[in-house]
Parts: C-alpha cells; sequence; structure tokens
C-alpha cells in the first residue's frame, strides 16, 4: 500500500511528523529501504524514525561499519544500513544480512540499490527528492 500523497518537507523539524506516518502507515512492516540521492537527508530522516519508535540513542551514518544497533526504550532493536561503499553482493552475504532483516526488527537502509535483489518482499520503499529547496518523501 503506498502513500496517497507525498510529504513536502522545508524544514529538518518537519520530518518528526512524517516519521511517524510511516510507521503508522505500514504496522506490520519492518524492513524500510531509502532511495535518493547524496545529501538528500536519509540519515536526518531515518534518525526521526528511530526517534518516533522510542530510541534516544545517537544516530549516525554508518558508512564504514555498514550497519549500526540502536535500542528502543522497550529493549527493542533497530538496525540502520549503509550500503553505499558496498562493491559486490557477496559482501552483504558476508556480513549476515539474512539475520537483520529477517529477525523481525526494524530495519533502514540506505543505498539499497546496491543490494536489491536481496530486498525481501514485503519492503517499504521509501523515495526522497529534492524540489525548490524542500524534499518530497513518498512510499
Amino acid at each position: 500500500m503506498a502513500s496517497k500523497k507525498p510529504y513536502s518537507v522545508c524544514a529538518v523539524e518537519e520530518l518528526d511528523r512524517v516519521a511517524p506516518a510511516l510507521i503508522h502507515h505500514f504496522p506490520a512492516e519492518r524492513v524500510f529501504a531509502f532511495y535518493g540521492p547524496m545529501g538528500i537527508g536519509k540519515t536526518t530522516f531515518i534518525k526521526s524514525i528511530c526517534r518516533a519508535l522510542g530510541s534516544d540513542d545517537l544516530v549516525s551514518s554508518p558508512g564504514f561499519s555498514i550497519v549500526n544497533h540502536y535500542m528502543t526504550h522497550r529493549g527493542a532493536s533497530l538496525y540502520h544500513f549503509d550500503f553505499y561503499r558496498i562493491n559486490k553482493l557477496e559482501e552483504v552475504f558476508d556480513m549476515g544480512y539474512e539475520e537483520y532483516l529477517y529477525s523481525g526488527n526494524y530495519c533502514f537502509i540506505e543505498w539499497p540499490e546496491k543490494m536489491e535483489s536481496l530486498l525481501p518482499d514485503h519492503c517499504v520503499r521509501v523515495y526522497m527528492e529534492e524540489k525548490g529547496g524542500c524534499r518530497v518523501i513518498h512510499f
């Protein structure tokens, strides 16, 4: 089920209204793939989503580590991936991606294009683009 209309975000603070809407729109889904160019705000949006899910952890780009692990107040795990530096699909296999994506925990994936064929069928695709100085988000 796709969102009915895109969300236009012209200030970072506005992500805090879109993040709960995304989670509410897909209550049973746990894997979210974020598409958009470098610098569009994927990590910043994921920070808002983690906050909406109840995490006070420092959310940052997992660029070199590939995956960051955060915890919610209730002890649930949240996984944040950045596959930008992945050159071969074997690297994704080697990190044990299935244990994360099929764990039942929330997984947020930046640069999913690098491992598109491994994404679960039920993955929610989130698209971000820039228009007139604002970010447009649709899923």
